[in-house]
């Protein structure tokens, strides 16, 4: 199962990470890019791209939309839980609703492009 999901699990690993860095990390990042809530585009990025990934991974056993939905339900509690993190574990970050509202949208955005993407790739396969 770990073998299977290893892009999965260092993906993950990477977002732990810059979830529970300290902000001043950062700095240097935020002084070059200096545009508004540019961070909730960085949480949906990161969600989009992790739930990407478990699809692609599990793209064979994944057998029906709902199996998809409830795969989505993984990279959710995982965000949910860096945000009670930020708050609780680090004196640099905050949680924020709005930054699990960007996690979300991005893996619901990963979910119905693969919904799109799944039947045009076997037409193209016939």
């Amino acid at each position: 199962m770990i073998k299977k999901n290893i892009f999965s699990i260092l993906v993950a690993l990477i977002i732990t990470y810059l979830s529970l860095a300290n902000a001043h990390t950062f700095d240097k990042v935020s002084s070059f890019i200096d545009i508004p809530d540019i961070d909730k585009a960085v949480h949906f990025c990161m969600y989009f791209g992790l739930m990407s990934v478990i699809i692609l991974e599990n793209r064979n056993n994944i057998k029906s939309n709902g199996h998809l939905f409830l795969l989505g339900l993984i990279p959710l509690f995982f965000g949910i839980l860096m945000e009670i993190l930020q708050a609780t574990l680090t004196v640099t970050r905050s949680g924020s609703f709005f930054d699990a509202l960007a996690n979300s949208v991005g893996i619901l955005v990963s979910i119905l492009l693969w919904l799109w993407i799944k039947p045009t790739k076997k037409e193209i396969i016939r």
